[in-house]
């Protein structure tokens, strides 16, 4: 299959032309193209997994979802700064999805006391936005999920508060970089494990370890399900098969030393590097069709392959 032209829309479904998103990050060698279509899933397939498949209606739902939540994110971009203060940012985050009809994901989810996640420097993933403020130095990650009409859309970015030092500047970089290499390597009728390996790959090539202890997730209605998408090569979870339909999330979390990590016991959701070394994460919503990864939560403002921070 011929790649796109420069002005043709670009092939991961971020909705701008090529030239603009894919195509630099291509002729650099951090991505790749997707592979040739691949046949739709075999009719024989378990009910479990047939039922995992989304049609017309249901990608569509999904669209809506991310398109919402990535301009939720844009919403929030200009407020990740120096002074902030992360219960604030919260209600930011909880005012602005009430008010446009939709439902903030993580408040109240199994006991979450907050519209969004927030976390800071060694902080790998789930913080609660408590109060604390944003520091000259920082890197902070916002995770957000929204409930449009039934349907999530989920995603992270990591910001860099203020002047940041160069190793915390390389880690955020390389977590970006990995979260499109993820993308990248999944195919049609591909294995979840290709993501991992793709992901792994990069970032212990620059040093870099993977979290192994949380990975991205399936979703649609329900806000997390199958299937697991591991950011390392886990042969176990690694051979879901990626058929047209499927939607899920890739969100590598990098750390700075070891990948191990510890869940903060006051609270029951912080968790922490083990190290405290810092993380970083990229997020975001993708939905598996017949000519590839089609990417739903890409912002406008938001940075695309090739970005550099």
């Amino acid at each position: 299959m011929d790649g796109p032209g420069r002005n043709d829309p670009c092939w991961c479904g971020s909705g701008k032309k090529y030239k603009k998103c894919h195509l630099v990050a291509e002729a650099a060698g951090a991505v790749a193209p997707p592979s040739p279509p691949r046949s739709a899933a075999p009719a024989s397939l378990p009910a479990s997994i047939a039922a995992l498949l989304l049609g017309p209606e249901g990608r569509e739902g999904m669209r809506v979802a991310g398109r919402f939540n990535a301009r939720l994110m844009d919403f929030m971009r200009p407020h990740m700064v120096a002074g902030a203060n992360t219960a604030h940012l919260d209600r930011l985050v909880h005012d602005y999805t009430r008010d446009h009809g939709a439902i903030p994901a993580t408040l109240g989810y199994h006991g979450f006391p907050a519209s969004c996640c927030i976390s800071r420097n060694e902080v790998v993933c789930h913080g609660i936005p408590t109060g604390e403020v944003l520091l000259d130095g920082d890197i902070v990650n916002l995770d957000l999920t929204s409930i449009v009409d039934g349907w999530h859309g989920d995603q992270s970015e990591t910001f860099l508060i203020g002047d940041v030092d160069a190793g915390s500047r390389a880690l955020v970089q390389v977590a970006f970089d990995a979260l499109h290499a993820g993308i990248a390597a999944a195919r049609p009728g591909g294995a979840v494990i290709e993501i991992g390996r793709a992901i792994s790959k990069l970032a212990h090539a620059h040093g870099f370890s993977v979290v192994r202890d949380y990975q991205g997730h399936g979703i649609g209605r329900v806000f997390h399900q199958e299937p697991g998408v591991p950011h390392f090569p886990d042969p176990e979870l690694g051979s879901f098969v990626l058929w047209p339909g499927v939607c899920f999330t890739i969100e590598p979390m990098l750390n700075a030393g070891g990948y191990k990590t510890r869940l903060d016991k006051h609270d029951g959701w912080t968790v922490r590097t083990e190290d405290g070394k810092r993380s970083a994460q990229f997020e975001h919503t993708i939905l598996m069709t017949e000519r590839g990864p089609e990417l739903l939560t890409q912002t406008e403002h938001g940075p695309v392959p090739g970005h550099r921070f």
